[in-house]
């Protein structure tokens, strides 16, 4: 068990990397080759164990779930994993009036994409998934009634 330090780097046994940009299975491989200098043909594994990344690489959650939050993107995440984490909608939401905010631009400008989420939660109708990127903020939308 190794924490990675505010400035990014983490300390072990006999190495000291930098973590932070890197995702697990790329940090796993640099730990195996700094530690193949000690130890003959290491394995490494790592879990991401706490934390939420930093501000780019979260996904948030706002309005009308049963628990908006900000959380960690895992590579292959999909609607569906978020909606999963928050819980689902909210009685009061308009899922199908939802919106992804997504950088597209380097100078973090963003575009909004629509969701159908009562459509992928409430019908099963999986054309209604989509993949999350880094960044995302998903915004559901109260229903006027």
């Amino acid at each position: 068990n190794f924490p990675i330090r505010p400035d990014g780097k983490m300390i072990m046994n006999l190495i000291s990397l930098q973590a932070s940009g890197k995702t697990p299975t790329q940090l796993a491989r640099d730990i195996e080759k700094a530690l193949s200098k000690y130890i003959q043909e290491p394995i490494a594994t790592v879990i991401v164990a706490g934390g939420i990344g930093p501000y780019n690489q979260q996904i948030r959650v706002l309005g009308e779930a049963n628990t908006p939050q900000a959380m960690a993107y895992r590579e292959g995440m999909s609607l569906v994993d978020v909606m999963i984490a928050v819980g689902g909608l909210s009685d009061f939401a308009d899922g199908n009036k939802a919106y992804i905010s997504r950088i597209v631009k380097e100078d973090g400008e963003r575009v909004q994409l629509g969701v159908r989420l009562e459509d992928l939660i409430r019908d099963g109708d999986s054309t209604a998934n989509v993949g999350i990127r880094p960044g995302d903020v998903l915004v559901i939308p109260e229903s006027l009634f």
